[in-house]
């Protein structure tokens, strides 16, 4: 289907729906963080053709994108979901339960933690 000096793409063997292509970067990496710097506007510029490509040539109404790192990720190799959608096709957000915060303190304690792993 795609394949470039820096990126293949291909479909998922075991769909969500018809049409639901996955992306890989050619250089072996098993996360996004990984993933080297000069390694991203190939990848992501791939992902956003195929997301285009999908909803022009089976007439999607939009499309959904997913990266797993480590958890749920069954092969591990960086990929990125490329997943067709069209309004009422049962997939229904997140497939996991949302969690609440506490409150807007436990919020902003959270937000500070990655903002100083961000910065640290």
């Amino acid at each position: 289907m795609l394949d470039e000096p820096d990126v293949l793409a291909f479909l998922d063997i075991h769909p969500v729906f018809k049409g639901h292509v996955l992306v890989v970067p050619k250089p072996h990496v098993v996360t996004l963080p990984e993933l080297a710097v000069e390694s991203l506007t190939p990848v992501f510029g791939a992902v956003q053709r195929i997301g285009a490509a999908i909803q022009d040539a089976l007439t999607a109404e939009g499309h959904w994108i997913a990266i797993n790192n480590i958890v749920s990720q069954a092969v591990p190799h960086l990929h990125v979901h490329v997943v067709p959608r069209r309004r009422k096709d049962g997939l229904r957000g997140f497939f996991w339960p949302r969690e609440r915060y506490v409150d807007d303190a436990e919020m902003a304690a959270v937000a500070a933690a990655i903002s100083r792993a961000l910065t640290g």
